[in-house]
This record gives structure tokens, sequence and C-alpha cells, in this order.
């Protein structure tokens, strides 16, 4: 499969966990999505293949701005790929822990819709959002 099949059917997988995540929370198939990591897992399949399709990755890249931006220019669509894929799979592991802590702590469900959307989005904002929402719910840090 070329690099852009690929990217579409990575962008495609994560989207069915992402809208029963939003609107059947407690769904066992949701449920059972997120418990099993099913779909992250599958993602980081694709990550494995792709990071290391062009040969092998210089981890020294990763110890410098500049050295990253060589890795991404050099590396072509693989390790482009294999960066998004990574995106797609750990911001999925943020929402599904957002979504499993509000559930816990019994924050309504309403209030995590938007963090859920940014954790999609821009995950680190998501998660973010919703250590807010759920800092002034509970009163508490941890």
């Amino acid at each position: 499969m070329s690099p852009e099949t690929v990217f579409q059917f990575a962008n495609t997988l994560v989207l069915p966990q992402w809208l029963l995540m939003v609107v059947a929370p407690r769904w066992s198939v949701t449920r059972w999505l997120m418990d099993t990591y099913l779909v992250p897992v599958c993602l980081a399949v694709i990550y494995v293949i792709y990071l290391f399709s062009g040969g092998p990755v210089d981890f020294g890249s990763f110890g410098s701005l500049a050295g990253l931006k060589l890795l991404f220019a050099n590396g072509g669509d693989g390790v482009m790929l294999a960066g998004w894929v990574h995106y797609l799979a750990f911001d999925l592991v943020a929402g599904s822990v957002v979504l499993r802590d509000a559930q816990a702590r019994q924050i309504p469900h309403w209030l995590i819709i938007v963090p859920l959307f940014f954790c999609f989005m821009l995950g680190p904002v998501g998660l973010l959002l919703y250590w807010l929402i759920r800092t002034i719910r509970t009163q508490k840090l941890v």
C-alpha cells in the first residue's frame, strides 16, 4: 500500500472509536475498544512498519530540534507517516484516559465532549482542558 493510502486508512481507523467515546461512552463496544487498546495497537503496527521502512532510524536525531527536522526532511513519506500515526495512536489513548477518568470521577459526560474533541485534534490541549474541568469539579489536583 502507498503511504497515502495508509494515511487515509489510519485516519479512518480512529474515527469509530472517537465517535463512540462521544456519543456512546458507556456502551459495551466502546468500553471493549478502550479496554483492549485494539485501535492504538493496530496503529502501532503501522508505526513500526513505516518508521523502519526507510532503513535504520538515527535515534540521535531525537536529541535536538535540528536533528528532528533532518529526520523528517530526509526520512521521506515513511517517517512522516509514522510521525502522524504516532499522534493518532497517542491522542486516542489520551482520549480514552480522559473518558475513563471522567466516568470514575462521575464528571458529567457533556463536560468532556469539548476536551475529547481537542484530544482528537490537538491531543495535549484536550488533556489540559480536561484537567482544568476535573480540577474545578473535584476541587482536587489529584
